[in-house]
């Protein structure tokens, strides 16, 4: 935790199919932080539970979680895991992969997590990732990522939602990581450019 009281963070951005969830647990392990995937929390949430049941009442109507709702649930879930003592924000940084997703998530973060560096997961041409994901959709037959013209729309409401939300941060934050490298090069610069950061 920083000396304003807020946690000490790293933000990792990428397309679908960048690698950013692997990046994330890597940097996790490699130096005993805490990564938490936004995509995983409400995935997992439970329809029967306080935070499900709101977050299920926007999504079965086909309605977009207000900004507040969704930033509410990442807290409590941060909260859970300081409480379970799976996150010690004394002694860790806080990698988030997958938020946030809009300016008003990146307002509320602010006041919330003190961002260290925001680390950039990108190539020239998005279309490397939809075929990472093609070939995932095979691999483990997840049906979401088969669809090209899906997958297609998912990266342009990416480079749509990252470009906004990437201007709310200092130049000086951001770092950009080629990410069409074998995965070994990616990690390498991705450790590089955090080199350093401390609690």
């Amino acid at each position: 935790m920083s000396r304003s009281g807020r946690y000490s963070g790293i933000l990792l951005f990428g397309a679908p199919g960048s690698g950013k969830g692997t990046v994330g647990k890597i940097i996790a392990e490699a130096g005993e932080h805490c990564h938490v995937s936004s995509g995983d929390i409400f995935r997992g949430l439970s329809p029967d539970s306080p935070a499900g049941s709101t977050f299920h009442t926007y999504a079965s109507k086909g309605q977009l979680v207000p900004d507040e709702v969704t930033m509410d649930v990442w807290h409590g879930y941060v909260k859970g895991l300081i409480a379970t003592n799976r996150f010690f924000p004394q002694k860790q940084l806080l990698v988030l992969d997958g938020l946030p997703r809009t300016v008003r998530q990146a307002e509320i973060l602010d006041e919330l997590v003190d961002i260290q560096k925001i680390v950039v997961l990108g190539a020239d041409d998005l279309g490397v990732f939809v075929e990472r994901l093609k070939k995932r959709a095979t691999i483990e037959g997840r049906l979401d990522d088969a669809d090209e013209s899906v997958l297609q729309k998912r990266m342009d409401v990416y480079k749509a939602q990252t470009m906004s939300v990437l201007s709310h941060y200092e130049s000086s934050q951001v770092v950009q990581i080629n990410a069409d490298q074998g995965r070994v090069a990616v990690l390498a610069d991705v450790l590089e450019s955090i080199r350093g950061i401390s609690i």
